[in-house]
């Protein structure tokens, strides 16, 4: 029976992620989600109680995991041996693995930007992990600051700033009708480029 809940939960959450993508949020309906999952509506209410918490799980699912196993990699037992630059490139390379391993989370990511403005997606896409590994990726950043090998500042802005460099060359994938694949070279150079920015400016000198 488990396996069963398992699979029946899967279909739903497959099927959502679908629907997301195809009608984007406002106009995504939760019998939609329960057609294309092969089931009722009141099967579907049984494993999430709305369309914000059906999508927040879509989301975890296919997109801010990725997020989320980045800022683990910063508080693991080996971690605390490694350089604020061996931290920066492991958090960053775990980030951007999205790029080479599932196109349904750049799907995902472009829904929240295109209906961020008249809706609620926004917050529900931060809540659905990525504000929590924000502040994870500030406290590594806190650390370094005190240690005084980062220059004195906001450390979750420190945080923003270096997520905008690793983002930068993804970004302009958000305008491009298809959507090309990276390979894990493609990524060590994207992440190692983004390192070195952020340090050269946010390094306190000498």
């Amino acid at each position: 029976m488990r396996t069963l809940t398992d699979e029946k939960r899967n279909a739903i959450i497959a099927a959502a992620s679908a629907v997301f993508q195809e009608f984007g949020y406002e106009r995504a309906s939760m019998n939609e989600v329960a057609r294309r999952a092969g089931g009722s509506k009141a099967t579907l209410y049984n494993y999430f109680d709305s369309k914000e918490a059906l999508f927040q799980t879509v989301v975890r699912t296919y997109s801010t995991h990725f997020l989320t196993g980045a800022a683990e990699e910063l508080v693991t037992p080996e971690s605390e041996s490694l350089t604020l630059e061996q931290k920066l490139t492991r958090f960053g390379e775990r980030l951007l693995g999205v790029l080479a391993r599932d196109s349904q989370a750049l799907a995902l990511y472009r829904v929240v930007v295109g209906e961020a403005g008249h809706s609620d997606i926004g917050k529900l896409f931060q809540e659905a992990g990525t504000q929590e590994s924000m502040e994870a990726l500030a406290g590594l950043m806190r650390q370094h600051i005190d240690s005084g090998e980062l220059r004195d500042g906001d450390a979750m802005l420190r945080a923003k700033q270096f997520s905008a460099l690793l983002r930068a060359e993804v970004d302009s994938l958000l305008v491009q009708r298809e959507t090309p694949r990276y390979s894990e070279q493609n990524i060590r150079t994207m992440v190692a480029s983004a390192v070195d920015l952020f340090q050269g400016g946010a390094r306190r000198a000498g």
